[in-house]
């Protein structure tokens, strides 16, 4: 079934998957994109290149331009610029495929976009600019399968939660050394809204964003999202692989909703629906997404008939957030969908024939209470859970503040028999595997109807980062509890930073979570920490002891 909200899809073709990607190609990708940070005395590539949303038979690729040295990110300055793509089969782009022309201006803040098509499904590409006979760095891609093709399987790298001020994004560096990932799933937070010196306190900044003020106008948002894109490891990320990214509430600002943000008031910041529309045009000047429909991000990407990936926009739709403990949380007024975006997942869902269906969420659908917590830690885990520090049990910015909406969903997925659905999430800067059932109180007797899997934060803040103390110390306990509490959550790592990488196949869905030695080292080591999977069929998480190789 397909809808307004289905990105296009080309005539079917199936390929066997081009070995022409390998891991040798990654370092001189990290290089390409470390020289492009070089002050310019002309026109220059300053913030990289980028590819996303791949389509089996395109790609959408991006870059920004910079005409003078004062053009910079937010200025509304610098001339019109004609700007060159060239996309082809070799790094050394002697088989060009395709190429054209566009052109950069202020209006768009000299960003640029490209939307390729004409390509061969399950194939890796290599693209390029040129602006005044300026060539970008060269970057690579790929294509998604044919939407008929058996494809024997799909790899994404898994991310969310990244703030400049909390750290350095070597999580990004060790994803784009890979070179066995069709493309990169962020799941929201790219960015962060906050003045410098608020989240983290000033003591405990690692380095400072730009502005150095809370972000409210669209030169604000320019601004932030250039210099994010100064970071090599963030560079380098997407010159190794297609995004595919969703927002959450940092493009924004914190636990947004249609009506506001838990950090906005208009005697401070303004009119909330001038910050949201300035937030959303930067977005999607800077972002490699495509927009389904006006000023929003719920969208379906297709991986064969091996997976449907359903991407939603959990902020642009939400109803006020619910007084925590009270029962408005249950209210069928109240949606963090919206009914038109509901719809359409339920349709998408139902109307799928691939085996599998994931869901890339920002915010966690799987139930979660509290059972008892020493106060200490209460605090630092009602922060990172956006509960009240008297500790009642109920996230409101998550799926337990919109229950009516899960309930619908869940009892869609088992009424329409509808199997192997996972939930792909972010946002709470810690990493679980979830069992999400039907009947939280009652589980496991009552039925799971599908799985999550959570990722933790690029950089930001959770429970060892807010207590200041050693990983694997006080966290032991409160995992303890919410286990105990949770008998459908199986794993919860409150400490650590990093990424995950999920491997899907007809068998299977396994995610593999990796960590960084340490958010503040530049030069920090990755390692593999956990594995769990769900098998076809079950909507069950366990555990596995090794990553998929």
């Amino acid at each position: 079934m397909t809808s307004r909200f289905d990105l296009p899809s080309p005539s079917r073709r199936t390929v066997v998957k081009a070995a022409a990607v390998t891991a040798a190609a990654a370092p001189a990708l990290l290089g390409a994109a470390s020289t492009a940070q070089a002050a310019p005395a002309a026109t220059a590539f300053l913030h990289g290149v980028a590819s996303g949303d791949p389509l089996p038979d395109g790609v959408l690729l991006w870059t920004r331009v910079t005409p003078t040295p004062e053009a910079v990110p937010g200025s509304g300055l610098g001339p019109d610029v004609q700007v060159g793509w060239e996309m082809a089969e070799d790094r050394g782009f002697a088989r060009v495929v395709a190429s054209g022309t566009t052109t950069a201006s202020a209006a768009s803040d000299h960003t640029v976009k490209a939307d390729v098509r004409g390509l061969r499904p399950a194939t890796s590409y290599w693209f390029r600019f040129t602006a005044d006979s300026v060539v970008s760095p060269a970057a690579r891609t790929r294509t998604a399968p044919a939407v008929d093709a058996a494809a024997p399987g799909v790899r994404f790298g898994v991310v969310s939660c990244a703030n400049w001020e909390a750290g350095h994004f070597s999580a990004y560096r060790h994803l784009a050394a890979r070179a066995d990932l069709d493309a990169i799933l962020h799941l929201g937070d790219y960015l962060y809204e906050y003045g410098s010196g608020t989240y983290p306190e000033a003591k405990y900044t690692v380095r400072q964003h730009e502005p150095r003020h809370e972000i409210v106008s669209l030169a604000d948002y320019r601004t932030r999202h250039g210099h994010y894109r100064t970071d090599a490891d963030l560079q380098a990320l997407h010159a190794a692989h297609p995004v595919i990214a969703i927002w959450d509430d940092h493009e924004f600002a914190n636990d947004a909703w249609t009506g506001g943000a838990e950090n906005h008031t208009p005697e401070a910041e303004g009119d909330w629906a001038a910050r949201v529309a300035a937030a959303k045009q930067a977005y999607f000047e800077w972002m490699p997404v495509r927009a389904s429909t006006e000023g929003t991000v719920f969208r379906r990407l297709r991986f064969g008939t091996l997976a449907d990936l359903h991407l939603l926009d959990l902020r642009s739709f939400r109803s006020a957030p619910a007084k925590t403990g009270s029962g408005s949380v249950d209210d069928p007024e109240r949606s963090i969908t919206g009914r038109a975006q509901l719809d359409w997942l339920k349709s998408g869902l139902a109307g799928s024939a691939a085996t599998w269906q994931l869901v890339g969420t920002s915010v966690m659908i799987t139930p979660v209470a509290f059972g008892a917590l020493p106060a200490h830690l209460l605090e630092p885990l009602a922060e990172l859970m956006g509960l009240p520090k008297e500790g009642l049990a109920v996230n409101v910015d998550q799926w337990d503040g919109y229950t009516d909406d899960r309930k619908e969903l869940l009892a869609h997925l088992t009424s329409r028999a509808v199997r192997n659905t996972v939930f792909l999430t972010g946002d709470i800067h810690m990493a679980w595997a979830n069992d999400v059932p039907v009947k939280a109180a009652t589980y496991p007797f009552s039925a799971s109807a599908a799985t999550e899997f959570v990722v933790t934060s690029v950089t930001s803040d959770n429970l060892d980062d807010l207590l200041h103390v050693a990983p694997g110390t006080v966290s032991v306990v409160a995992a303890g509890a919410v286990k105990a509490a949770n008998r459908h959550v199986k794993w919860v790592d409150m400490d650590h930073h990093g990424y995950g990488v999920l491997d899907v196949t007809a068998e299977r869905s396994q995610m593999d979570y990796y960590t960084v030695s340490d958010k503040t080292d530049p030069a920090a080591s990755t390692s593999w920490t956990r594995s769990y999977r769900t098998l076809s069929g079950t909507q069950r998480v366990e555990r596995v002891y090794q990553p998929v190789r």
